[in-house]
């Protein structure tokens, strides 16, 4: 089935999240998503076939929303932050002379810019397919870490449309070591990523003036 944008100040906008366990009851209040699953390949995959399909219908949105959780050691728990920019910190071909974060033979910088329409704290964002925990954080160039941005990125990238982060801090303080210490926040993420969501029809339709 082909995914459904949401129209937001004459603007299609397509909603993208990873599962449902971050797609509470105020969000659900607000938009459909498109979820893709949890990862880099899984979101590439489903984000690039549901970019295609609104493209054969002559109907690819105006602008992506990718949104979630993530984690951080030093952005503050429970808090919501639109990404200025996103990496793929798996990527690493340093042994044949690329530059660690660059895919070989492509054509993108190691921080992918995205659009920041909302008055809101931004941040760098890593992806990748592991989750992070403990000393890893140490090793991560960003400000918080993800599993889906920079695979969402490069599928929007392929068909020309502008990509919007939004991500809420899950986890990160202390180690985590079960998936209940990921979804202790993700009822009040739910919350305030929706009220964010409600800034969207300003922002927009003050971009388009």
């Amino acid at each position: 089935m082909t995914p459904g944008c949401e129209m937001i100040a004459d603007k299609r906008v397509l909603f993208v999240m990873a599962v449902e366990a971050e797609y509470g009851p105020h969000l659900r209040a607000r938009f459909a998503p498109l979820l893709t699953g949890v990862g880099p390949v899984e979101a590439a995959l489903v984000t690039g076939m549901a970019l295609q399909a609104l493209e054969r219908e002559q109907a690819l949105p105006d602008l992506v929303v990718c949104l979630g959780s993530a984690g951080s050691r030093l952005c503050p728990l429970g808090e919501i932050f639109q990404i200025a920019s996103v990496s793929w910190r798996d990527m690493d071909a340093s042994r044949l002379g690329f530059t660690k974060g660059v895919t070989p033979l492509t054509d993108h910088p190691v921080d992918l810019p995205l659009v920041t329409p909302l008055a809101l704290p931004t941040a760098r964002l890593s992806t990748g397919a592991n989750v992070v925990g403990g000393d890893e954080y140490a090793g991560i160039d960003a400000d918080m870490v993800d599993m889906e941005t920079f695979a969402v990125a490069r599928a929007c990238d392929r068909f020309g449309v502008p990509l919007m982060g939004l991500r809420g801090v899950s986890d990160g303080p202390g180690e985590l070591d079960h998936i209940n210490g990921w979804m202790e926040l993700l009822g009040l993420l739910d919350e305030r990523l929706a009220k964010t969501v409600d800034q969207l029809p300003d922002a927009l339709a003050r971009k388009a003036a």
